[in-house]
């Protein structure tokens, strides 16, 4: 599609998410964290946005998802919202931010929707049911995560395939449909086999959005700085590197300081210069000075 039709500007809601979902026509998101970041993914027509807890990692340097708090996924929606035009722009709601009474997290989520997210994303299927139902019902846009859920780590033992048994596939299907009967207006898979994506894609009318689930789902999702090669971990099966902006980095670093040492930064074409006659001025006091102590 040209970078100059209309549709590639016209604005993302969850109403074009469905339509892209009927029309079958593949839903692109990517994460981001900050207004440079996220102006440059709107920019190149990314349909979602998702200001993931991942910023926990790749970010705040955390070892995962856990420790993020509220403050810190609303400050990077603030500054995500500054560099959005088009993008549907989703946030994470961060561990225990949820995990509350029901009023609490209608509060909770009332804020990054004012701080500029036009939807929350929670983790969990039909044990959220009914908070995806109290959100909704308040107004608040849902996005449900089902499969390898991060906040779950330690439930699920660690970082693994989901939805391997037929009880587990059984499990994750009536976590979807309870997801959908309630109002998400659409559910990322993450870590669940290619099958398991497939059957969950064609039983539901709201799109689903894999990271991790083969490409049978209605739209994908990946990490901003694992696309980049911006992490430091080795990356996971799912993920393909479009580019590696880290040794690009590193080698530009690496290139201001020797400039810097051996003096070759700044140049003098680099450098700012007094007007002639201020410098004539300068010379001539320089001048007298000599003469005086000579």
């Amino acid at each position: 599609m040209s970078i100059t039709s209309g549709d590639f500007r016209s604005k993302v809601t969850s109403s074009t998410l469905l339509e892209k979902k009927q029309r079958h026509e593949p839903i692109s998101c990517l994460t981001a964290y900050d207004y440079a970041s996220a102006r440059l993914v709107d920019e190149a027509g990314i349909d979602m946005v998702l200001v993931g807890d991942s910023l926990g990692m790749v970010m705040l340097g955390y070892e995962n998802t856990l420790p993020v708090t509220i403050e810190e996924m609303l400050h990077h929606t603030r500054a995500v919202r500054r560099g959005v035009k088009r993008a549907f722009l989703i946030t994470d709601m961060p561990f225990a931010s949820y995990h509350v009474s029901g009023e609490e997290t209608i509060r909770n989520a009332a804020r990054f929707i004012k701080a500029g997210a036009e939807a929350v994303k929670i983790e969990g299927g039909e044990k959220r049911a009914q908070l995806v139902e109290r959100l909704v019902d308040a107004e608040i846009p849902v996005v449900g995560h089902i499969g390898l859920m991060p906040q779950s780590l330690h439930a699920m033992g660690g970082y693994k395939v989901q939805g391997k048994t037929l009880k587990a596939v059984e499990q994750l299907m009536h976590d979807v449909l309870a997801l959908e009967r309630c109002g998400a207006c659409c559910v990322v898979l993450e870590g669940i086999p290619r099958e398991v994506a497939a059957l969950i894609t064609a039983e539901i009318e709201i799109p689903t959005i894999g990271i991790g689930a083969g490409p049978d789902c209605d739209g994908q999702v990946l990490v901003f700085h694992d696309l980049l090669g911006l992490t430091f971990a080795p990356p996971a099966k799912f993920v393909r590197r479009y580019a590696d902006l880290g040794s690009a980095i590193t080698g530009a670093v690496q290139a201001f300081r020797e400039d810097v040492k051996t003096k070759n930064y700044p140049s003098d074409a680099e450098s700012y210069h007094l007007p002639q006659e201020t410098l004539s001025a300068l010379q001539a006091i320089a001048d007298r000075k000599r003469v005086m102590t000579g």
